[in-house]
């Protein structure tokens, strides 16, 4: 929320990755089953996407768009937030992931990124237990 300006009311918020962890569709005690009703609570549309857990999830986290692939679930979006270190989202097109946030605000709670080079980037980039590099 505190990426988003402090509100997410009325915002569009694209979630890669609910599942406790990448290359299962485990949902047992993952972070999302906090996070997402947390934002959605704040008044934030969730769309997500999960090459795995998506069909586990949709049980668990009612009232999220379910998307097809990474880039269908960034298209528009106010900002991403990455919540399981699946290697596909280690891989993104950075540039692409750019021109289709509204905004290019990316919260990684994996560290899976290094906050210099997204910082090169041109994102507002927040990470978990590290210092925020100075903007581009």
């Amino acid at each position: 929320v505190a990426a988003c300006g402090g509100s997410v009311a009325g915002k569009t918020v694209a979630v890669l990755g609910v599942a406790f962890k990448p290359n299962t569709d485990d949902m047992r005690d993952s972070p999302s089953l906090d996070i997402v009703p947390a934002l959605q609570a704040a008044g934030a549309t969730v769309r997500a996407y999960d090459p795995a857990a998506m069909h586990e999830a949709e049980k668990l986290l009612p009232g999220v768009e379910w998307s097809k692939d990474v880039y269908g679930t960034l298209e528009g979006a106010d900002c991403v937030a990455i919540l399981t270190e699946w290697n596909e989202f280690r891989a993104l097109d950075l540039r692409r992931v750019k021109a289709l946030l509204k905004a290019p605000v990316m919260v990684d709670l994996r560290n899976i990124y290094n906050p210099d080079d997204m910082a090169q980037a041109g994102f507002v980039y927040t990470s978990i237990g590290r210092p925020t590099p100075a903007k581009a």
